[in-house]
């Protein structure tokens, strides 16, 4: 994580030195600090922008509110960790307020962090699976910005998929989520969060989704031909895909070329705020339903995804993210909104897929409360096509069992 530029809104200087001491631990040695917002607005215009902003909120003068505010309307931090001694429910609500304000926000986390919950949220800042993220530099491949929409269109053969396995209450396998990676021939291995701005302004978002689309289901077909049966596979798409008029011929033809059947694949519609889907995007969306295919509504309950558009929009499954999951084993508000999610989706004859499991404690908080289907770093975390089949492999009755008893 060498290569992350970071910037610290601390006004104790031990919070502060602690803070800088983790981040060298974690790899990350471009460290800008401030001790108030002033002064970090100063640090920003005099340096640059950074990758993630770590910011409290108690401080005398403007609060880390009110920087969280010059973020969003500056774009000089691709992404902000909350941190601070205040209330869970204040913290959480200034995450809210602030992804609405269409900041990207890796955590809402309590004072003291420690070094593994830092190290963490540094590594969803690299794997961000998201469609669109908010604001993405890449100051450290300035190589990549020279690049013209038809050199990155050329690159398709290295757009490779990693697939993170979905699994039941009981451990059994029951599908996995593609999601992109970019196997750069100089640069190695690199994650949506240092790309996929780059190729959305090129205007190939479309062209990387539906690429995405025929990976996940031509492996789909090769897992069934090794185990007997077709992998169940999400993929990603954006509301702007769905006003594709070919979008229903393009993955009934994907479909047939793979010779996978529809209800084996489903659709994980990414929403951003104020996005409510236009008759023609409806359209494709009844489409793609009487094809067979799953829909699903991705982040449940954050930006514009709520339930009037569950009530709208014929979806199949919601999904909840995992910033309803971490930590509600001790956080009674969370488990409170997820245990009314899985007694609403019930209702509702809706499936349940719960992500961002990322302790042996929030597995147990969920299976309490129902038996939706998990996924998260926990039980795997996205991995290629080989290393599933091996993973696969490797889950004997003991492991299952102890999956469902951890």
């Amino acid at each position: 994580m060498h290569s992350l530029k970071v910037l610290i809104l601390e006004d104790h200087p031990f919070q502060l030195m602690a803070l800088h001491q983790m981040l060298n631990a974690n790899g990350v040695f471009d460290v800008l600090t401030a001790e108030s917002v002033d002064v970090a607005c100063q640090v920003l215009s005099r340096r640059g922008p950074v990758d993630i902003a770590i910011c409290d909120l108690h401080m005398e003068g403007p609060d880390g509110l009110a920087f969280i505010r010059h973020l969003a309307e500056s774009g000089l931090a691709a992404s902000v960790i909350i941190l601070s001694g205040a209330e869970t429910c204040v913290i959480d609500s200034v995450g809210k307020l602030a992804r609405h304000m269409g900041v990207n926000v890796l955590g809402c986390v309590q004072k003291p962090a420690s070094s593994i919950v830092l190290h963490q949220l540094l590594r969803r800042y690299l794997e961000q699976d998201c469609c669109a993220p908010a604001v993405v530099r890449l100051p450290q491949y300035p190589e990549l910005l020279d690049l013209t929409a038809a050199q990155l269109a050329e690159g398709q053969n290295q757009w490779v998929v990693h697939y993170q396995p979905k699994v039941a209450h009981d451990g059994k396998l029951v599908g996995a989520e593609a999601l992109v990676r970019w196997q750069h021939p100089c640069l190695g291995l690199l994650y949506p969060g240092q790309f996929l701005r780059l190729i959305e302004r090129a205007g190939l978002l479309d062209t990387m989704s539906l690429h995405v689309l025929d990976q996940a289901l031509a492996y789909s077909a090769r897992f069934q031909s090794q185990t007997g049966n077709a992998l169940p596979v999400a993929v990603n798409i954006t509301p702007h895909m769905l006003a594709r008029p070919d979008l229903h011929d393009q993955v009934k033809a994907a479909l047939e070329r793979h010779a996978v059947p529809a209800s084996a694949l489903t659709l994980e519609m990414i929403e951003t705020v104020g996005c409510t889907p236009d008759e023609h995007q409806l359209e494709g969306l009844l489409h793609l339903r009487i094809l067979g295919c799953q829909l699903s509504i991705d982040d449940f309950g954050m930006d514009g995804s709520n339930v009037q558009r569950l009530l709208e929009l014929p979806f199949s499954e919601l999904k909840l993210p995992s910033e309803f999951v971490r930590g509600m084993a001790t956080d009674g508000r969370k488990a409170a909104v997820v245990a009314g999610a899985l007694i609403m989706a019930r209702r509702m004859n809706l499936k349940v897929v719960v992500e961002g499991v990322e302790t042996a404690e929030d597995l147990q908080a969920i299976k309490a409360l129902g038996q939706p289907v998990m996924q998260g770093y926990f039980i795997a975390r996205p991995m290629p096509g080989a290393e599933l089949l091996e993973w696969v492999g490797k889950r004997d009755e003991t492991s299952i069992a102890h999956l469902a008893t951890a």
